[in-house]
């Protein structure tokens, strides 16, 4: 009998059993925080097109290759010329990342254990949504750079049915030459969901078609000129913008850092999220509780003409 109450004392000592009203403040448990991080790449467009960076403080100085080594014709008996690669040093800085979510109160008296798991996609969701509307359409963010911005700074913008007799396709074609001028090469798509209908269609001029889907283990990957495509599917692009945006991603960098921390939440207004009466909503004066969760992420545009974006018909800058 003894031996069986000080095995449970020893579990709710470790965390599996505490009640959240307990630990009002901390980290996720490892577990839980490393399964919304890859939900967080699996919803998020950017995580799965930018080049990852680990990351185990929030600054990290990474070198970038500006201009390459050359190579020289040599003669017989000539001295072979030598030349040195241009590099750059950059500065990724995490920034953080918050979402709260409200919950009644009686949340508190539940294993902290199991308010995460019931709350884990729901975390992730809010992550990936607002990394993407940031780090794509430079929506609300924090960071010096992103990859819509990075288009337009390089002038690689064009202005779909710009050109008489332009269709989609030669539109599409027009955004890349944008990007092969300035002696980068497109290798992926970005583009918003409702953009795939007219997409779908598009043939070259022997009637082939240029949108092909294919399922590889389990999940369909399009693709537009045999580039992949991805597409926006969690309310982060902004479509009075850009209906779709041609890259080499990996000429942008994105790191995360592993821990994502809690805190419980009594008696904040929420001015972002409306109560029945239309107000923010009131944790308080609703008998309710927010878990706030945070995470540090970090993002970088290494080259701004390697993106290209074309523009939706009728474009005009604000």
């Amino acid at each position: 009998m003894y031996k069986s109450k000080m095995k449970m004392n020893l579990q709710r000592f470790n965390g599996t059993g505490a009640q959240l009203s307990n630990e009002l403040t901390g980290l996720i448990p490892e577990e839980t925080s490393n399964e919304i991080i890859k939900d967080v790449i699996r919803g998020s467009s950017i995580m799965k097109l930018a080049q990852l960076e680990p990351m185990t403080t929030a600054t990290k100085k990474i070198p970038v290759l500006l201009d390459g080594p050359g190579a020289y014709w040599v003669g017989e008996g000539e001295r072979i010329s030598t030349s040195k690669p241009t590099w750059a040093q950059v500065t990724l800085t995490a920034k953080k990342l918050a979402v709260i979510i409200p919950m009644t109160k009686e949340a508190l008296n539940r294993a902290k254990i199991d308010v995460f798991e019931e709350l884990k996609p729901h975390i992730a969701e809010a992550f990936y949504t607002k990394l993407d509307a940031a780090t794509l359409m430079g929506t609300d963010s924090p960071f010096a750079t992103n990859i819509l911005s990075a288009a337009v700074n390089a002038g690689n913008e064009f202005t779909r049915g710009s050109v008489a007799g332009q269709n989609l396709a030669d539109d599409v074609n027009s955004v890349m030459a944008l990007v092969e001028a300035s002696d980068q090469e497109p290798r992926a798509f970005t583009a918003h969901f409702g953009l795939k209908a007219s997409l779908r269609g598009l043939k070259n001029s022997n009637g082939d078609p240029l949108y092909l889907s294919s399922i590889r283990d389990g999940v369909t990957e399009d693709s537009l000129y045999s580039l992949p495509i991805e597409y926006s599917r969690n309310g982060a692009w902004d479509k009075t913008k850009a209906d779709l945006i041609a890259g080499d991603y990996k000429k942008s960098r994105i790191g995360i850092l592993q821990n994502i921390e809690y805190e419980i939440l009594k008696e904040a207004t929420l001015q972002n999220t409306l109560g029945a009466d239309g107000k923010p909503l009131s944790l308080a004066e609703q008998d309710m509780v927010g878990l706030k969760a945070t995470f540090q992420v970090a993002f970088l545009v290494v080259k701004e003409s390697a993106f290209g974006v074309l523009r939706p018909i009728g474009y005009v800058a604000s």
